[in-house]
């Protein structure tokens, strides 16, 4: 735990642009959101390896993510059945499953289904958020936390040694 928060600060601290941050929080979305082993998956971990997305704050955001879509797995079972059960897309769902191509994506799946359109819906307001965030930490929280007390005290501590260990910060001589 003390060295998983210690990646998250190195990440948040790093020179990486937020954007690249924010990225990689949303691809780790869509991956955790779905159960592992689909073709999506295969495609999402090719983006991830050609788009300059940080690669730390993307296995970070898979890991929570993950957490996160246990919790939420009858939520995507519902949302999924409900949109695999639509009278309105029947025919469409007959021609992807007639098609072999299709069946590599688990589509069928109201698991698969159901995370997916959750991903769909929240990338682009967890990109915004997640990049502002980003943004406000480093111009004010990062400059403020550092002179604070409690940020001293943090420094003497195993948190603070975890964190320099992974990120290779030495103090000056």
């Amino acid at each position: 735990m003390i060295t998983l928060l210690a990646k998250l600060l190195k990440v948040l601290n790093a020179e990486a642009a937020p954007g690249q941050i924010s990225a990689a929080f949303c691809l780790a979305l869509f991956l955790a959101f779905m159960p592992f082993f689909t073709l999506q998956h295969v495609l999402l971990i090719f983006l991830v390896l050609v788009l300059r997305v940080n690669l730390t704050g993307f296995i970070l955001g898979w890991l929570v993510f993950a957490a996160v879509a246990f919790l939420l797995d009858p939520l995507f079972h519902w949302l999924g059945m409900a949109v695999l059960s639509a009278d309105a897309l029947e025919g469409f769902w007959r021609l992807l499953y007639d098609s072999g191509f299709w069946h590599l994506t688990r589509f069928n799946n109201t698991v698969v289904m159901g995370g997916f359109i959750a991903a769909l819906v929240l990338f682009l307001p967890l990109y915004f958020a997640s990049n502002a965030l980003i943004r406000r930490y480093r111009e004010h929280f990062m400059t403020w936390l550092e002179k604070t007390r409690l940020a001293q005290m943090v420094k003497g501590s195993r948190i603070y040694s975890a964190y320099r260990t992974v990120s290779g910060w030495r103090n000056p001589v």
